[in-house]
């Protein structure tokens, strides 16, 4: 039996490293590896956390740009994945002894996840009391066996129609076309400096961190993770996207388009063109919408899972027994409050 730890991008070091770099407005306090051995004895995984401040709970190293939260794999680097067993026992008896482990609190993640339900177990074994929350709604799309052309026709056709109309009003308002940019080079400068440019006249509030967009891009580009988007209508663009492809998961990670052209459905448009581009070129076999119950995502995917988040207070110690007796007041106040 395997502990299936995820090689999402999300997991990688490269992430980690990026959003240490780049993704905080302020630096966190303090940082932490907890590694993860497995049955063989080898280091198989790093689960990266982090204090905010002086005295604070330990967390995981992930934030409002983090989509998905786990420990990084590293078992091409120790052991064969079909002797790898992560003894989360051993991980949680290390957990207690690092700063701020008298209360953990880890998102997002994947709830269906072996190691959550493992991480889980072995914090309560060691006098932990755990509880989960949901973080965020998470719309997701198989793609079907025929690809985009299957995919397409499951839409509503509300959906289409408005998608095919929007590409006849564009021919009309002048010439227009759709880059796809996914390496280093000339061509990412120009579509980076296109999504900033729609990102800047768009309804979306300025980024946090004015830095972590251009870094995920270029770093995304030399992994070849990125498939930047931009649909320019008479030399001005009107549409950006930022998507993330690894392995055989397409992630729409940003998207944006330019206040006031709703009527030319220029973000449908390039939506399409770019889950075309991931389903018929890149052939993933699954789009990930990433973060957010946004009404539009269902009309675009198929099925909902959730994230959730993982909180755990050590009752054999004071602060833990503490935050754990606020966090059940709390629950029992919102509980109180419903109506």
């Amino acid at each position: 039996m395997t502990d299936p730890v995820s090689t999402d991008l999300f997991q990688t070091e490269a992430w980690f490293a990026l959003l240490l770099a780049h993704g905080f407005e302020r630096a966190p306090h303090a940082l932490c590896v907890l590694p993860l051995s497995a049955t063989t004895g080898a280091v198989a995984a790093r689960l990266h956390l982090m204090q905010k401040y002086p005295g604070a709970p330990l967390v995981a190293l992930s934030n409002y740009y983090s989509c998905l939260y786990g420990p990084e794999s590293l078992l091409l680097r120790s052991c064969k994945a079909s002797d790898c067993v992560l003894d989360w026992t051993a991980a949680v008896q290390t957990l207690r002894r690092l700063p701020g482990s008298a209360v953990l609190r880890l998102q997002p993640l994947d709830a269906s996840a072996a190691w959550v339900s493992a991480l889980d177990e072995s914090l309560q074994l060691a006098g932990y009391r755990t509880s989960r929350f949901l973080a965020f709604g998470n719309w997701y799309q198989p793609v079907p066996t025929d690809g985009f052309t299957a995919y397409w026709q499951q839409r509503p056709s509300a959906l289409r129609n408005s998608t095919e109309r929007g590409k006849r009003r564009l021919s009309k308002a002048g010439d227009w076309r759709i880059d796809v940019v996914d390496e280093p080079g000339p061509k990412l400068a120009i579509a980076l400096a296109a999504y900033q440019k729609v990102y800047a006249q768009s309804w979306k509030q300025p980024e946090p961190c004015p830095e972590f967009i251009p870094s995920l891009a270029k770093l995304a580009a030399e992994k070849g993770w990125l498939r930047l988007g931009v649909l320019w209508l008479n030399g001005e663009p009107l549409a950006a996207q930022l998507w993330l492809t690894s392995g055989d998961k397409a992630n729409i990670y940003k998207l944006a388009y330019v206040k006031g052209v709703e009527k030319l459905s220029a973000g449908s448009v390039l939506t399409q063109a770019l889950m075309q581009h991931a389903m018929d070129v890149d052939c993933v076999s699954e789009v990930d919408y990433l973060s957010g119950d946004d009404a539009y995502k269902a009309d675009w995917m198929a099925l909902r899972r959730v994230r959730v988040g993982l909180e755990a207070f050590d009752m054999r110690r004071t602060r833990g027994l503490m935050a754990a007796c606020r966090h059940t007041a709390a629950n029992w106040w919102r509980k109180l409050r419903k109506p």
